[in-house]
């Protein structure tokens, strides 16, 4: 069973194009945003304040828009978001000078981001086979990897042909188109909440093994926002070819790849056992960083970080899919698209400061400890990683 042959699957590509499209739009913001306001003349006291409310807004926003969908469905829930998000965007673009209306504009973007990568992994098991989901898994895990690869590249081709505001339309255009093609496809359509009894106000979290599980991307989501900021003082003070940036695309490469063995082989190890190992390859790559060596073997250390990364997230995507109680499903993957940028707002919150002090080395250890909690937690909650039999009748 190829890759391709996922692909060719009915109404797959379609699908998976639009979320990935609707995507982009998002992974473009914390790009866009900042250069279409310095553009305008805005402080960075403020760019950092429409930032951090665009964050908040989507960490919130997010489980209670999954909630909603896994009550009313995807599509009357994807059009209203994505029409009101790209609203957002368009009234940043038309009054960057403003500060009330940007700030505006940024939280209502960021709360009704449309839930496309929590409804795509919804609909994978009704796509494709049961012994193909791996595989899906894996194709969405590397689709996320190419969002944030081409996500800055679309804002740099706007800066290089436009102008920076410029970005800010592309993203609500992106956002329109990518919600229209996930919606009209026949999948979302017919895709229906399922019927419970009883619907716990805790939602997915009800399940104990779930709710240990959603803090594990926490720590990888610390992890890969200290790195984020940590490569480009690693590069002002080593001579990298490319400086920072290709330092973060060997990472992504390599967390391409890592996938894609990742979704070709025939597992006979449990899921459960299977993220607690991926979860010591990326211990054991971001625990090196505190070394802080040469640019060789940084360029190794970015390889080896990455490797690990997307296959642990494709995993995870199966462990959340089938210990999420009835019902629940879709805020259940929506805590983690949460939970992962609390996780990285954090780490690169955290270094920030350290790295203000000159020390490289503490500044890297905190990758390393991210991915340690991430470990410790999978590790603790190994013997919960089962469905509940009660999660079959209620949620």
């Amino acid at each position: 069973m190829t890759y391709w042959s996922i692909l060719r699957r009915q109404h797959v590509f379609r699908v998976l194009f639009g979320s990935w499209v609707g995507r982009l739009a998002m992974a473009m913001a914390a790009v866009a945003i900042p250069l279409a306001l310095r553009d305008a003349k805005a402080d960075y006291l403020f760019i950092g304040l429409v930032s951090g409310s665009f964050a908040i807004a989507g960490a919130v926003g997010s489980p209670i828009i999954g909630r909603i969908v896994d009550r009313v469905g995807q599509v009357r829930v994807l059009v209203p978001t994505g029409v009101l998000a790209a609203a957002g965007f368009i009234t940043i673009a038309l009054t960057p000078g403003n500060h009330a209306l940007v700030l505006t504009g940024a939280i209502l973007a960021g709360a009704l981001t449309p839930p496309l990568e929590p409804c795509l992994r919804v609909l994978w098991p009704g796509m494709v086979a049961d012994n193909e989901l791996e595989k899906a898994y894996a194709v969405d895990s590397a689709a996320q990897e190419l969002v944030f690869v081409f996500g800055p590249l679309v804002v740099t081709l706007c800066l290089a042909v436009f102008t920076p505001v410029s970005a800010l339309w592309a993203q609500a255009l992106l956002t329109l188109v990518g919600v229209a093609t996930f919606a009209t496809a026949q999948p979302a359509r017919r895709w229906t909440p399922e019927k419970v009894d009883h619907r716990h106000w805790l939602g997915p979290l009800r399940h104990r093994g779930l709710t240990l599980l959603l803090l594990a991307p926490v720590g990888t989501g610390v992890a890969i926002g200290t790195l984020n900021v940590l490569v480009v003082s690693y590069a002002e003070r080593f001579h990298v070819v490319g400086g920072a940036p290709i330092l973060l695309t060997l990472n992504s490469f390599a967390s391409l790849v890592g996938v894609l063995v990742y979704g070709m082989i025939p597992w006979r190890i449990q899921p459960r056992t299977r993220i607690v190992l991926f979860a010591v390859g990326l211990v054991v790559g971001y625990g090196m960083l505190a070394t802080v060596p040469s640019p060789l073997l940084m360029a190794g250390l970015m390889l080896l970080t990455g490797f690990f990364l997307a296959p642990m997230l494709a995993t995870l995507f199966g462990l959340i899919s089938d210990l999420a109680p009835r019902g629940t499903v879709t805020e259940a993957f929506a805590w983690l698209v949460t939970l992962f940028a609390a996780g990285s707002s954090l780490g690169a919150g955290l270094v920030g400061p350290v790295l203000d002090t000159g020390n490289l080395n503490l500044a890297a250890a905190h990758a390393g400890a991210g991915a340690l909690f991430c470990l410790l937690v999978v590790s603790a909650g190994y013997q919960l990683f089962v469905p509940a039999p009660e999660s079959a009748v209620t949620a």
